[in-house]
């Protein structure tokens, strides 16, 4: 066997040691998530009000250069990044860099491994969609279910959560 072998045999046991590990039911891994979930959020928005901004420079420089052919696709990459930047970065890394940041992750509920790219997707779009359609006033659901859950969570069957749950104590 050769060492890249050797660490991808390491990694996918350290990953099924996690997922054995998952129990959804502790309810340290959703102690004050709401909370954590919403600083996340705004940290990410952030990250994507920076990003947005330097795309839409050199989108900008492009247009120009093309006559103003280009705008509306501009408009459209610029409009679609947020989707993008969720979806990619939960799809890749199981939590955007405002949800590692805050100490959460994405699990899929039934055994706890990393969501993939259609459920970060799904996830991410339904997201934006319901807070489109109402005003945010979707994110009360939180409040009445036990592991502090979304729609869209519900929707796409994953789970935030702590990445470390608090101590009992």
């Amino acid at each position: 066997m050769t060492s890249r072998s050797l660490s991808l045999s390491a990694r996918r046991n350290d990953q099924q040691a996690d997922e054995a590990a998952f129990n959804a039911r502790d309810r340290r891994l959703y102690e004050s998530i709401v909370v954590l979930r919403i600083l996340g959020y705004l940290i990410d928005v952030v990250f994507i009000a920076v990003l947005t901004g330097i795309v839409a420079i050199l989108l900008w420089i492009i247009g120009i250069l093309s006559f103003g052919l280009l705008m509306p696709l501009a408009a459209l990459v610029v409009a679609i990044l947020p989707v993008a930047y969720h979806t990619l970065t939960i799809g890749a890394y199981g939590a955007t860099p405002g949800m590692r940041l805050t100490g959460l992750e994405v699990r899929t509920l039934e055994d706890g491994s990393p969501p993939s790219y259609l459920q970060a997707f799904v996830m991410t779009a339904l997201f934006y969609l319901s807070i489109g359609v109402t005003s945010w006033i979707i994110l009360i659901v939180a409040f009445f279910n036990e592991r502090r859950r979304l729609m869209h969570d519900f929707f796409s069957n994953l789970v935030v959560m702590r990445r470390n749950p608090p101590d009992q104590g």
